[in-house]
């Protein structure tokens, strides 16, 4: 067991950096499996040497964070516990037993992507690629695992373009297809029916900017949620055009999307290639195209994995199990 002890600046709040009732700091001890006591500016961290040595890491990341933004939310804090994690285990342990030091912090962040509620900042190196491929390229496709803030940094991009009236309009769409369960037995006209796919995306609409602008632009046809299927035969020019969920296309339907962008419109396409709901006779659109358009100059293929993802630390544990799971059941089959 190793003890480190640090002291907090002055200009760091630390209601804000603690959380409520301490639970920025209860994440880091589940997380690492150490103890941390806080007296007024300076904190205790007890745990194995490498444990103790993140969690201080940790901390520091979320100062700097908080610093920056003004604000600081659990997935934060987590992110920055898996990203210290991360750097302790390729840097190996750490030198001597007990330190004492200041917390000062690095910046890990990129490009900011301004909305009306609040600025998107990427938390790792795929979303910084990410929205680095957004702004550079016309066509670009995000594929990995959820959770990963695919569809969420690309909704960013496309409220600050609107915003900045670099586009005249958001069309944002998904395909409709049933995960295990039939459309057809739902309630309700049509819209009834194929609103329940759209509704992430008003969700995420939502985090953007305020409610009522939202709607009032959705009102207006300045942003537009349809199910893919209402996409055929448009040109969508001067538009922010985002295919969600799209490992569940068609190889018809991704040539039918990609062949609606018009000029001065850009086009964003995210899916997980490992949550395909379609038949088993029918190969995903999203897996075909990356053969097919790879070496295509101006679309940029950006590739997450579960060290991306931004939700509950219990998701990468998910979702690597699962991996491990059909890893095990491709082999058996071999």
């Amino acid at each position: 067991m190793t003890t480190i002890r640090i002291h907090l600046p002055d200009d760091l709040d630390l209601s804000r950096l603690f959380g409520n009732y301490d639970q920025h700091l209860k994440m880091i001890e589940r997380m690492l499996g150490v103890s941390i006591r806080a007296r007024g500016r300076e904190l205790q961290i007890k745990g194995q040497p490498v444990a103790a040595q993140t969690a201080r890491s940790a901390v520091d990341e979320i100062g700097h964070r908080l610093r920056g933004e003004g604000r600081l939310t659990v997935p934060d804090v987590v992110l920055a516990v898996q990203q210290q994690g991360r750097e302790a285990a390729a840097a190996g342990p750490p030198q001597g037993r007990g330190t004492e030091r200041a917390a000062s912090g690095r910046s890990t962040e990129g490009p900011v992507v301004p909305t009306k509620k609040l600025l998107l900042t990427p938390k790792t190196d795929a979303q910084r690629a990410y929205i680095d491929a957004l702004k550079k390229n016309d066509i670009v496709i995000g594929i990995g695992p959820a959770g990963t803030g695919k569809t969420y940094l690309a909704m960013g991009m496309a409220v600050a373009a609107l915003l900045n009236r670099e586009v005249s309009r958001i069309v944002l769409t998904r395909p409709a297809v049933e995960a295990g369960e039939h459309l057809g037995f739902l309630p309700g006209d049509l819209y009834a029916k194929v609103n329940p796919f759209v509704r992430p995306l008003y969700d995420a609409l939502y985090d953007m900017m305020e409610v009522e602008q939202a709607n009032r632009l959705v009102e207006r046809g300045e942003i537009e949620i349809v199910p893919l299927a209402y996409m055929r035969g448009r040109t969508l020019n001067d538009a922010f055009i985002i295919l969600d969920e799209a490992q569940n296309t068609t190889a018809e339907q991704m040539k039918m999307f990609l062949t609606r962008m018009g000029f001065r419109s850009k086009v964003v396409v995210t899916g997980d290639v490992t949550q395909v709901d379609l038949p088993t006779e029918r190969p995903s659109g999203l897996v075909e195209v990356q053969s097919i358009l790879s070496e295509i100059p101006g679309i940029a293929f950006v590739y997450f994995t579960e060290r991306d993802v931004v939700r509950h630390p219990l998701l990468q544990d998910i979702i690597r199990a699962y991996e491990q799971h059909e890893s095990k059941r491709v082999k058996g089959k071999g």
